[in-house]
């Protein structure tokens, strides 16, 4: 008999101060053989799972299991939050059958309520599966690891990388511990150590920052012989709810000792090195100024209307000093730009007047208005679009109605990519499927804290991390946080230092 294996996913990262509500309808959904069939071949975790599972030395029958994703965003609207977990529910209750299983999370959620939808999904899980299904559960590295989660489940298996370039490759070390436990060569050991602290910024790049050094303390012990899993997750700042802290998660196979150790040694070692690991920002005047001075292609990092983290997108800041209308940049933009904004009534505005009209919309604010004042301009609709595209991972997006509008300056133009929904604009293939090549402009716009770099470094000759406000702000002492555990650096000055003690789990 082949050992039947469910494989299923349910994710969104969530900012809390993005006051526009995700919605159940915002979740792209595939089941069963559906979502299998979506995630083969692509740069996905699951895709990752698949090829170990096929290659395994037993016969193993993948059963896809509900997959539900969207793109970050506000908080889940508490109706939808609950019907997504019970339909997950009863997608495992309907599968219950099967002899392992293999969940595949973000970890960052939230409800307009709820602070841990990852606990409460695998704990209803474990409810219907008990104690004897193995059980591996994949994290970004920014979940916000709760016990409810640490208790419902055998092993946690966290991203390595950030920028995020080992989805795939996390997917293949979940499904090779879940494979040791299903033989029965592994009995899970594990230390896990919570940090009071919020982290951001350039060190923490895995390839060149501190943050590396801790990753690869964590590979050296899932590498080794007594290794099943190791990681650190750092939460997701913008997910401000009850649970919100840094975490080293250190899994051994029967070496509780090793566990402890390892995880003793690497928390201390972020702990005493946190005051790096704070994000360097500058002012979108000496940006603008530096991008004016630069030959090649300047890259802004809009972190503060970071899509990819939870934010609105309908950020106008960065235009406004571009065009001149901003108060705060005396210095005139010389040269081309290429940026995005989310706004639905422009881009149907645009899409109605049709390519080579000339428009008179008011951009940005549509979704924070607390934030973002509407910009009025007068533009030419260059290009519309159904807003079909696939990511550089394989997965495919529905930005809605989609228009490049191109705004003219004194010393040159700014092209606007306008979409009705909230996309990522991470990569380049959100400029590039809509005729846009990022490399032909002067500035592009990125909104994203440093996944980007992955697509631009190469071609990029300078990168500025952008201090404009936003719901996704990596000045952390900008946002207004009421629900994480008081005091945490770095929004408090005085931050006792933590015991360095494993936590036990939560009594079942």
């Amino acid at each position: 008999m082949p050992v039947r294996i469910l494989l299923a996913e349910i994710k969104q990262e969530t900012s809390v101060f993005n006051p526009r509500l995700t919605l159940y309808e915002d979740f792209h959904q595939a089941h069963g053989d559906d979502l299998l069939s979506a995630r083969r071949g692509t740069d996905t975790e699951i895709a990752g799972a698949l090829d170990v599972f096929s290659d395994a030395e037993e016969e193993i029958l993948p059963i896809g299991g509900m997959g539900a994703w969207a793109v970050s965003g506000g908080p889940i609207r508490d109706s939808d939050l609950d019907r997504l977990i019970d339909e997950f529910t009863e997608a495992v209750t309907h599968h219950s059958d099967i002899d392992a299983v293999y969940f595949c999370l973000h970890g960052a959620m939230a409800g307009q309520q709820e602070g841990d939808p990852e606990g409460r999904i695998l704990k209803r899980a474990h409810d219907v599966l008990g104690d004897t299904i193995p059980t591996v559960v994949s994290l970004d590295l920014h979940a916000i690891f709760t016990p409810l989660m640490h208790q419902n489940a055998d092993v946690f298996v966290p991203f390595h990388t950030y920028p995020h370039t080992d989805q795939y490759e996390t997917g293949r070390r979940s499904a090779s511990a879940l494979l040791r436990l299903i033989r029965g060569e592994a009995t899970p050991t594990n230390a896990r150590i919570s940090l009071p602290m919020l982290v951001r910024g350039d060190e923490l790049l895995t390839a060149t920052g501190l943050f590396g050094d801790a990753i690869r303390m964590c590979q050296d012990v899932e590498n080794s012989g007594s290794g099943l899993a190791a990681g650190v997750l750092i939460g997701n700042p913008f997910t401000d709810v009850p649970g919100l802290k840094s975490w080293v998660e250190i899994t051994t196979n029967a070496d509780q000792s090793l566990a402890d150790q390892a995880a003793e040694r690497i928390a201390t070692f972020l702990w005493d090195q946190r005051e790096r690991l704070e994000a360097e920002l500058v002012s979108l005047e000496t940006a603008i100024s530096t991008s004016n001075n630069t030959q090649g292609l300047t890259v802004f990092s809009d972190a503060a209307d970071a899509t990819a983290s939870g934010a609105s997108g309908d950020s106008n800041a960065i235009l406004s000093g571009l065009i001149g209308r901003s108060a705060d940049v005396s210095s005139s933009f010389q040269g081309t730009a290429l940026l995005s904004v989310v706004d639905a009534p422009a881009a149907h505005a645009a899409t109605d007047a049709g390519v080579g009209a000339s428009v008179e919309v008011s951009l940005g604010g549509t979704r924070d208005p607390g934030r973002f004042v509407p910009l009025p301009v007068t533009a030419t609709v260059l290009s519309i679009h159904d807003g079909h595209f696939t990511y550089e991972s394989g997965k495919p997006e529905t930005a809605g109605a989609t228009a490049v509008l191109r705004i003219a300056t004194d010393n040159g133009h700014v092209d606007a990519l306008v979409t009705e929904r909230s996309v990522y604009v991470v990569g380049q293939a959100v400029f590039t499927s809509h005729g846009l090549d990022p490399a032909s402009y002067d500035m592009v716009v990125a909104k994203s804290p440093n996944g980007f770099r992955t697509h631009y470094e190469s071609i990029a000759a300078a990168i500025l991390a952008v201090d404009v406000p936003g719901s996704t702000s990596a000045n952390l002492h900008s946002l207004p946080f009421s629900r994480c555990p008081r005091p945490i650096f770095p929004l408090d000055e005085h931050v006792p230092t933590p015991a360095f003690v494993p936590e036990a789990p939560l009594p079942s």
